[in-house]
């Protein structure tokens, strides 16, 4: 947000702002402007006032270097601040160095915010800068005269020297540090060892302690000039009593054993802020697993709640309702908001694994983990509480975010934040607070918390039963009163759920979170139209997650969440199936409004490039889990869509497509990556490198854009490299063994099961000379295939072949031999006698066997089972009819293999004049019907194969276009 400008000084400042300005004598040579600022930042700035009046240079100094007007170039205020340092003979010039340069810089900063010069992320900005630049200055100093006094510290197993890692937390480790901030810092170093170089040596922790209490003494004791930042050193382990240095080790074993939720919350904003960078790096690796779990973890909701509890409980023992930071709709409130959704999902969201708070809700907002609304009354109302925060703490640096009840700080706040007094910007500040703690009462108070009682209440009335508090009589009466229709069948399977292993085996909190869980379960599902399904299919998702209780609270924290899990379990049991199999998908129904809008194909291919972007490129098993967990969430988003009737039949399929398109693309992009840096680049015929040379074509349905749930994916590979030369890289093969590697990488990431399952199915039997032929084939050999070698029924697959991903002039090579093959002339009775050749096979091989003795191939038996796709009259007729007219008539008419999808296809026919208008209608109507039995019945996870008495005017109506097109 930007601030209201600033107003004329009100009367109880401006006689203050002139006095003090006269007490200046140096101001006489300002210019002008900078004396009606000094007016406004002198009257409202005690601490600018005094260290210009103390220091008659600072402020002439500050004018002319244009320091005043200016943001500083990246690195500019830390070279200042070396140079500084630098010229420090001893400990005290080098802490009075410090504490000169911190005021200066403070100075500087308090006037550029109160002069609207910078916004709010400037002055944090700036701020943290001045830390980082102190910290790191200071240390840069001491330590090398600390190794001539006390040896150099060497890692005992690495022999390598040893450098102090400084962790900022809290806002200095956000890049947010607040005008008059304490600095939580943690210190660590590597590993253990002794000092080398003295004759008595020191163990390295020894050694590093020494040195920590000397970066402290240099930044945070008060001296005549003042201090440069107030060190809180109490977030390390086992707070002031632990060891105030500890190395890797130790600190891993620590957060591992005994870190709590609290920590866990403060080292989401740990950032190295002095000593060694890449060590540091690499201990914030070390300690990821703690602070992000790789499961949806709501049980930190618990957590911040119990945290808040106490600063509540905290505030309101010191009465300091006032505190903007701690009191209710204070900034404390707005951070536990974005962290909660960090601790929860940023274990497998890896764009929640960031810092800045502003930052964070951004991510909130494009992820939509909450409305675009809510997320602008959080960034306004935390912008408002921080520019008061800043005013109230530039009145005299000191570490405050209590309201003044004095007049004349009020009038100053008041008149800092734009406002002409101050009841209007307290009743703007309380318009903020109230908003946030509306917000903040959303995310972390308790579910169903009755308002006024604070008592959970919801499914209580389930709770006797489940813990068997009543007899098995009772407990069936009250099923049946809540509606299921085989009460003693639910109680069985309850009681068969309470016996399980997983449940005996759970621990205390686990077996309190199933406690809480199962009443809301049962309350829930009384309220759905078949409980006694709801149950059958849900319960053994609770049976797998049981010893991941995490899931059990995410599910009572969101009875939203609860009652989707309990709709779309009921509506598909291959719903059920893949919920149990992977509970991770859970997080999907958070948010309904993603869950029912799957995004565009563009917007598919962006989020998942985006999400590996994020995962680092040789962290091959975290790639391979991002796009299995991608497909698993986007999946269950096609699925819910199409049960609740947000999406049409075409369009599921169209989603389910695009979904495969957009994973092969990073699977290309993965598998070519590692190619490469095996074996290097492979070359054209003309010596050129491939970049990538190499297609992927999707055939049947994946290139009629067709899939379905649990689709399968026909591919072929394709190059056009030079197949003889040999790759540029320091293990070099042959072009044609590149691109087989190649192949066999990507069949490998699309197949290989992890924990999150396996990608797809991939069939290459539609390659060049089936399961014998070579796995990825030349450009050049494909051609002469197609020409020489093909099956006609091969011609047929090929007319819904089309390149998915890969390289576009191999594509455009592909699209024209696919065309000459395709539109060649053919002549007529012999392709009628081979595609129905191959038709009565397939039929005889795959169909139901009902066919009437003494009738026609394709007649049937309304009273026979009827599959929808094989038998006569179904799918696969009609796909067989579209393939037939395109071999037949794409000579004259090169429109039809346009496209690849029998829809598109038919309407080609329909407007060539080579369909009645009515046939090529019904058959599109009869495909989009059967397909979508078909869709229903794989959600239902019931085979494809109906009612004989269902479709049968459809049925006829197929076969006849079938004879009149001369097929038998």
């Amino acid at each position: 947000m930007t601030l209201p400008a600033l107003i004329p000084l009100p009367d109880v400042l401006r006689d203050m702002a002139t006095a003090r300005l006269a007490s200046l004598a140096e101001a006489e040579a300002w210019p002008e402007r900078y004396l009606q600022a000094f007016e406004q930042v002198g009257a409202a700035s005690d601490f600018v006032f005094e260290h210009a009046r103390r220091d008659p240079s600072l402020l002439p100094a500050l004018i002319d270097s244009g320091d005043l007007d200016r943001a500083y170039a990246p690195g500019e205020l830390r070279q200042q601040i070396q140079a500084a340092v630098r010229e420090c003979g001893d400990e005290e010039a080098l802490g009075r160095t410090l504490r000169r340069q911190r005021a200066r810089h403070q100075v500087r900063i308090i006037w550029r915010d109160l002069m609207r010069v910078t916004d709010l992320q400037g002055t944090c900005t700036d701020l943290s800068n001045l830390a980082d630049a102190c910290i790191d200055e200071a240390y840069q100093w001491l330590y090398p005269r600390h190794c001539q006094q006390f040896g150099t510290p060497v890692g005992h197993h690495s022999g390598e020297p040893q450098q102090l890692i400084v962790l900022g937390m809290g806002k200095l480790g956000a890049g947010e540090l607040n005008l008059s901030s304490d600095i939580d810092l943690i210190f660590a170093y590597p590993e253990g060892g002794e000092t080398q170089g003295v004759k008595r040596p020191l163990d390295n922790q020894a050694f590093f302690i020494r040195l920590g209490q000397r970066l402290i003494k240099a930044l945070d004791p008060v001296t005549a000039d003042g201090f440069v930042f107030r060190v809180d050193m109490r977030l390390r382990p086992y707070g002031s009593v632990g060891a105030l240095v500890l190395s890797f080790n130790a600190l891993e074993q620590y957060y591992q054993d005994q870190g709590r939720d609290w920590e866990r919350y403060a080292m989401i904003k740990a950032r190295v802020v002095a000593g060694d960078q890449t060590a540091g790096a690499q201990l914030l690796q070390m300690l990821r697993p703690f602070v992000y779990r790789r499961y949806l973890d709501f049980s930190a909701i618990d957590a911040l709640r119990t945290m808040k509890q106490l600063i509540q409980q905290e505030v309101r023992r010191k009465g300091m309702v006032d505190n903007i930071k701690l009191g209710a709709g204070g900034i404390r409130e707005v951070e536990f908001i974005a962290q909660a959704f960090q601790l929860i999902h940023g274990g497998r969201d890896l764009s929640l694994q960031q810092r800045p708070l502003l930052g964070v809700l951004d991510t909130l907002e494009q992820q939509a983990y909450l409305p675009a609304n809510v997320i602008a009354e959080l960034r306004e109302g935390y912008a408002f509480l921080r520019y008061t925060e800043h005013a109230l703490q530039a009145i005299a640096d000191r570490q405050t975010q209590t309201l003044p009840d004095n007049d004349l700080d009020r009038a100053r706040v008041a008149f800092m934040l734009g406002f002409s007094d101050w009841p209007s910007f307290h009743a703007r500040l309380m318009h903020w607070r109230e908003r946030i703690a509306w917000h903040f009462g959303g995310v972390i108070a308790a579910p169903d918390e009755d308002e006024d009682t604070g008592e959970v209440v919801v499914g209580a009335e389930w709770l006797p039963l489940w813990e068997e508090e009543q007899d098995d009589e009772a407990a069936c009466r009250q099923l049946a009163e809540g509606g299921f229709m085989d009460p003693a069948k639910a109680l069985e399977r309850l009681a068969s759920l309470r016996n399980s292993g997983q449940l005996r085996a759970m621990q205390r909190m686990g077996r309190e979170r199933l406690d809480a869980f199962i009443p809301r379960l049962l309350a829930q599902a009384s309220e759905q139209a078949e409980p006694d399904l709801v149950l059958e299919r849900v319960l053994p998702l609770v049976e797998a997650v049981a010893r991941r209780s995490a899931y059990l609270v995410l599910l009572t924290e969101n009875p939203g969440a609860l009652r989707q899990l309990l709709t779309l379990c009921a509506a598909s049991p291959w719903i059920a199936e893949q919920m149990t199999r992977f509970p991770l998908l859970l997080d999907e129904l958070l948010n309904e409004a993603r869950l029912f809008h799957p995004p565009l194909a563009p917007e598919l291919a962006a989020e998942l490039h985006e999400r590996l972007a994020r995962i680092p490129e040789d962290d091959l098993e975290q790639q391979m889990e991002g796009l299995r967990h991608f497909k698993l969430a986007h999946s269950l988003r096609v699925a819910a869509s199409e049960i609740a009737g947000t999406l049409p039949l075409m369009k599921v399929s169209d989603y389910l497509t695009w979904l495969a398109e957009a994973i092969l693309a990073q699977v290309l992009e993965l598998a070519w990556r590692q190619t490469i840096a095996r074996h290097g680049t492979p070359v054209r015929p003309d010596g050129s490198p491939c970049a990538p040379g190499f297609v992927i074509v999707g055939y049947g349905k994946m290139g009629g854009l067709e899939l379905g749930h649990g689709s399968d994916l026909d591919l072929v590979f394709i190059h056009d490299a030079d197949g003889a030369a040999e790759t540029d890289g320091e293990r070099p093969i042959d072009g044609a063994q590149f691109f087989t590697r190649l192949g066999q990488r990507i069949i490998h990431l699309l197949t290989a099961h992890t924990n999150s399952g396996q990608l797809y199915d991939v069939d290459m039997r539609l390659r060049p000379s089936g399961a014998a032929g070579l796995l990825v084939s030349s450009l050049g050999a494909f051609e002469r295939y197609q020409q020489q070698e093909a099956w006609t029924w091969e011609h047929q697959a090929l007319v819904r072949a089309r390149v998915l991903v890969g390289d576009k002039d191999v594509a455009q090579s592909f699209e024209r031999i696919r065309a000459q093959v395709l539109g060649r002339e053919r002549a007529m009775e012999p392709l009628r006698d081979e595609v129905s050749e191959m038709r009565a096979k397939m039929r005889d091989n795959l169909g139901t066997r009902l066919t009437l003795a003494g009738t026609a191939a394709n007649a049937f038996d309304s009273q026979a089972r009827f599959d929808i796709k094989q038998d006569a009259g179904g799918i696969v007729d009609i796909e067989f009819m579209v393939q037939y007219a395109a071999l037949a008539w794409s000579r004259q008419h090169p429109s039809l293999l346009r496209y690849t999808d029998n829809i598109r296809i038919l309407e080609g026919l329909e407007q060539a004049g080579l369909m009645h208008p009515a046939d090529a209608s019904l058959l599109r109507e009869a495909y989009k019907a059967y397909r979508s039995v078909a869709h229903r019945r794989a959600l239902q996870k019931q085979a494809g194969v109906i009612a004989g008495d269902q479709f049968v005017a459809e049925r006829h109506e197929v076969m006849r276009v079938w004879a009149l097109l001369g097929l038998r």
